[in-house]
């Protein structure tokens, strides 16, 4: 009880001012929590806004088509996201009236809502006693309790999940999760916390015992992939290109990208002209090929790693299906191409 009591009396001292705090509509909270997904606030915030306003009810987002949708979520990455987003609203609109269901429960059938985010806003929008358990819950409570499980382990889950629910304020469980999320993302960070500001430096179990940089324990090592992505930006007489949208699973899926090789490894120009020439065969005569990049743009992605080369090519003939060049800014690409396309007009 002193544990809640003390975090909430924190936090209504120290919360940040978030527009989606300010509600107990689904909707918003909803909305924000998916953006927060593997996504810093200070990031997410502007999304937000932009999509509150061009979306501000469920039935707006439903409404929308994809690209719409894929657009302003440009650069938010983890497009996944974006796209299930975007298939709730559709069926909370359709299939709910566009009320989303009130309990911890019903809202874990949501596409794109998995235990996090239904606690989140069944406890927000409907004080329901269920706790929140993310990564900065799981550093909290590890610290201030000295709790030594790998939180890469099958079990942890359900032992953090069930440590939280004991210490969860029955009376204000939306204040309560709130205030742990904020004090692990503003005060117990997983670096260098600030221990001697902090209101439980007499009671931390971690700091008592000098462990505070152990905890929380994570042994699980991902394996990063390395992948060699060369873009080929055409362009014609008429300054007209050719791009096209990504299918099927994968990365970026259903964002548009210029014709793209995949290779092994790096190449130079008469390797590039080989493979365009597989790809493409005769199709094109191409004028001139100009690297962008001498040297690989790399793109850390959280189980992969692009080496990026963009190719400048112009060819003889006039495309057929190819599209303005100054009229790319109006598809939805991933930020690594849209960084590209900003500096190339």
């Amino acid at each position: 009880m002193n544990f809640s009591n003390s975090l909430i009396q924190w936090y209504l001292k120290h919360k940040r001012d978030l527009p989606w705090r300010d509600t107990q509509n689904p909707y918003p909270i909803w909305l924000s929590e998916i953006m927060l997904q593997q996504t810093r606030v200070a990031q997410g915030l502007p999304y937000f806004v932009a999509f509150y306003e061009a979306f501000p009810t469920v039935f707006d987002l439903a409404n929308a088509n994809e690209e719409q949708v894929l657009k302003l979520w440009q650069g938010l990455g983890y497009y996944s996201r974006a796209r299930n987003l975007h298939e709730t609203a559709k069926f909370v609109a359709n299939n709910c009236n566009g009320v989303f269901p009130t309990s911890y429960q019903s809202l874990l059938k949501l596409k794109g809502v998995g235990e996090y985010t239904a606690a989140a806003i069944a406890s927000f929008a409907y004080h329901e006693s269920v706790p929140v358990v993310d990564g900065n819950v799981y550093r909290v409570l590890a610290r201030y309790f000295d709790v030594s499980i790998d939180i890469s382990s099958s079990t942890s889950k359900k032992e953090f999940t069930k440590l939280a629910y004991e210490v969860i304020s029955k009376d204000d469980p939306a204040t309560f999760n709130q205030a742990i999320m904020e004090f692990g993302a503003l005060q117990c960070v997983p670096k260098n916390p600030n221990c001697s500001a902090c209101i439980f430096n007499s009671s931390c179990a971690a700091l008592q015992k000098k462990k505070v940089a152990q905890l929380p324990i994570k042994s699980k090592k991902v394996k990063v992939t390395r992948r060699y992505f060369n873009y080929l930006f055409f362009s014609d007489e008429n300054q007209n290109t050719l791009i096209n949208k990504r299918v099927g699973k994968g990365i970026w899926e259903n964002l548009y990208e210029f014709p793209l090789i995949e290779t092994d490894t790096e190449f130079e120009i008469p390797e590039v002209i080989s493979l365009i020439q597989k790809k493409f065969g005769h199709q094109y005569q191409i004028r001139t090929i100009i690297p962008y990049n001498t040297e690989s743009i790399q793109h850390k992605l959280s189980h992969q790693q692009l080496f990026i080369r963009f190719w400048n090519l112009t060819v003889v003939e006039i495309f057929d299906n190819g599209i303005p060049i100054n009229e790319l800014v109006n598809f939805p690409f991933s930020k690594l191409l849209s960084n590209f396309i900003e500096r190339e007009l």
